[in-house]
């Protein structure tokens, strides 16, 4: 009886493990979003940085 059990339990893993889920996005608003991140990314690192053609603050005692 118990010979029985084993084929039938690996056929169900096997049919579970061949479900495929497919998530679509727009390509348009994915590729805006892309842009959003990029964009604010570059600000971020810019903002960091002194600028060159600017004289750096004295410090004062």
């Amino acid at each position: 009886m118990k010979n029985v059990w084993i084929p039938v339990i690996f056929a169900a893993f096997a049919l579970s493990a061949c479900v495929t889920i497919n998530i679509y996005f727009p390509a348009a608003a994915a590729e805006k979003a892309a842009d959003k991140i990029i964009e604010e990314v570059w600000q971020t690192q810019k903002a960091d940085k002194p600028a060159a053609n600017q004289p750096a603050a004295k410090e004062t005692k």
